[in-house]
């Protein structure tokens, strides 16, 4: 095998090296890119889930607090 073949060889092997590493980037970015897309939808799903619940237990709340201070009053 001349030196001419060698060098040949190595740069083939190089070249798929870094093929194989930048395909491998590749799909961990395409899997990132998902992981927060999920993280931001669970995100906004949350801020606006509570708001509508917090409404409905605020007027349950409120109605205690009522009673107990008309209950304290009676005193």
């Amino acid at each position: 095998m001349t030196i001419f073949d060698m060098l040949k060889q190595g740069n083939i092997t190089s070249i798929l090296g870094m093929c194989a590493i930048f395909g491998l980037m590749v799909i961990l970015l395409y899997f990132i890119g998902k992981g927060v897309e999920a993280k931001t939808a669970d995100a906004e799903r949350a801020k606006a889930a509570p708001a509508v619940a917090k409404a409905a237990d605020t007027s349950a709340v409120t109605a205690a607090i009522s009673a107990a201070v008309n209950e304290y009053r009676k005193k």
